[in-house]
């Protein structure tokens, strides 16, 4: 099948399906396996990730906007290729627009993290923009991806102080998946930033949950020491985890 095209039609969208359905798993082991590491309750085709990207960045060669306004969401792998190609648009407003619609749609972690954003110079401010809004919005997947958007930001001290202010507005957070986002967040700024890192346990920012969460993870790394390590038991939460 060819993917690189100008216009993707009725047709085009009949024979993508087709092909889908033609190299998903059948071992319904394997698919219910599939399902519960994703965590989803959409229908799961069981192709490998790295097929999908694969196919993402070939409909990308040609009108990714046109396939986009097929609107495939009726499975996991649709969802994921859609993912992949809204994250490679470089007009930031029509980013946004696909972004906003797809962050609503979907209801698993793998979801978020499959979106690579290619963040410059030029675009920063937006998407910095972009999630502070997002880390406030009622979907709990589009919080996620807000959270995720400060990864590109780690370095970026004058980002950072920004993030800092904000990271309190969690405190309250219960969605499972937000607070592991935000765990392994807090564990990169204390890798790459360990100043920063030891000012948000000693500040108590984090609720109880993110805060035990992040130092496990921390200590779980080979990029800390073993002094930083024992250090960061005396900012462990001994009350009951939400």
């Amino acid at each position: 099948m060819n993917f690189v095209r100008n216009n993707w039609d009725k047709i085009a969208k009949e024979e993508f399906e087709s092909y889908l359905d033609s190299i998903k798993e059948t071992d319904e082991k394997k698919l219910n396996w599939t399902k519960r590491i994703y965590n989803t309750k959409m229908p799961v085709l069981g192709i490998k990730v790295p097929i999908i990207k694969k196919l993402a960045k070939e409909i990308n060669k040609g009108n990714a906007i046109s396939f986009l306004e097929l609107n495939l969401n009726s499975t996991f792998e649709n969802l994921l290729i859609n993912g992949c190609l809204i994250a490679k648009i470089k007009d930031f407003n029509l980013m946004k627009k696909y972004l906003d619609d797809y962050s609503k749609k979907i209801d698993n972690w793998a979801l978020c993290d499959c979106i690579d954003f290619e963040i410059n110079q030029k675009n920063k401010s937006n998407y910095f923009a972009l999630s502070q809004e997002y880390i406030k919005s009622e979907f709990p997947y589009t919080r996620r991806i807000g959270v995720l958007i400060w990864f590109k930001f780690i370095n970026d001290k004058e980002y950072l102080n920004i993030i800092l202010d904000n990271i309190p507005f969690f405190k309250n957070e219960t969605h499972y998946y937000v607070n592991m986002a935000l765990a392994w967040f807090v564990c990169e700024c204390f890798v790459k930033n360990r100043e920063i890192g030891l000012l948000i346990f000693k500040n108590k920012m984090l609720n109880n949950f993110v805060n035990n969460k992040a130092i496990q993870k921390i200590k779980d790394s080979f990029r800390v020491s073993d002094e930083d390590k024992i250090l960061l038991e005396n900012f462990k939460i001994k009350n009951k985890m939400i």
